[in-house]
């Protein structure tokens, strides 16, 4: 199969310069890519499926059970859950990816929308948690309250999982393709959203780092690492936001359907894979050994 995708591939490309010198070539040629068996049938969805399986497999293992063997006693810490819920977003992904021949052929259009959104929206619970443990480093540096700033993260969740159900409701019983266009609206403003909750954030946290007196080794790393992450987790967002507002009024832009393989795999490549893989790298340091308090005599 595999053969047939490669030499169709090649019969494609060199087509290409010719499409492209009349008007609408390059439409052609995505379309005669999109409308190809041998591309709709490939390997790329379980492309996808392995490499979510295999992000979700370093959040598991290389990360939390890492963690939870080295400092047992700390109990469920937001590093842990956020491996946690990375573990099962990408686990979920790799599953849906990995049936999509079922999954994106779901009807009715709600319950498909369903399947390919909760993914999506507990992505943005583990992101914006990681938003809100810097939050919460950021206000003790400076001696501000943090009380406020859990009940927080519960109550903009709890508001946007409530929302969305609305609109899978509202989608299942009016059968509109208005409701279709709002709930790619509504997660675009939520990408903007959690881009900006890192961009403040990550911001505050890497500019008191910077001004933070005492130069140490720790210090850098840790000013590297806010830096790092805060542009990966913005871009990766940001792209997000664009796409889905695109594609909430051009249909040739919709990235949840079969005939459009190529534009998954680089769109879920670039907001979801790759941000996961560098952010679990970039935070694999583990906690260090907590040391016992008591005296231990030497016998």
């Amino acid at each position: 199969m595999n053969i047939f995708i490669f030499a169709e591939l090649s019969q494609v490309l060199m087509r290409k310069s010719f499409l492209f010198s009349y008007s609408g070539g390059a439409d052609d040629w995505w379309n005669e890519i999109g409308g190809s068996k041998q591309w709709q049938s490939g390997p790329t969805y379980y492309i996808l499926s392995a490499s979510y399986a295999l992000v979700s497999l370093v959040a598991l293992v290389v990360q939390l059970v890492r963690i939870q063997l080295r400092v047992p006693e700390y109990g469920w810490t937001i590093q842990k859950v956020f491996h946690l819920m990375n573990f099962l977003v990408n686990g979920l992904r790799a599953v849906l990816f990995g049936l999509y021949k079922s999954v994106l052929l779901i009807k009715p259009k709600a319950l498909e929308m369903l399947l390919m959104d909760l993914p999506g929206l507990l992505f943005f619970s583990t992101y914006t948690l990681l938003v809100l443990f810097w939050a919460e480093i950021y206000h003790q540096a400076r001696s501000l309250p943090t009380d406020k700033l859990r009940p927080a993260y519960y109550i903009i969740n709890g508001f946007i999982y409530f929302t969305q159900v609305c609109i899978w409701i509202f989608i299942r019983v009016s059968r509109s393709p208005v409701a279709v266009e709002a709930a790619r609206i509504f997660f675009s403003v939520i990408s903007f959203g959690t881009a900006l909750g890192f961009l403040i954030y990550g911001g505050r946290l890497f500019i008191m780092l910077r001004h933070f007196p005492i130069e140490s080794r720790g210090r850098q790393k840790k000013l590297e690492e806010v830096g790092w992450v805060t542009g990966i987790c913005c871009t990766c967002f940001l792209i997000r936001c664009l796409v889905l507002a695109v594609s909430a009024f051009d249909k040739d832009a919709d990235v949840d359907v079969v005939n459009h393989p190529i534009l998954n795999l680089i769109y879920y490549m670039a907001t979801e894979i790759v941000p996961s893989a560098l952010v679990l790298f970039i935070l694999r340091k583990v906690p260090p050994r907590r040391v016992s308090d008591q005296y231990q005599p030497i016998k």
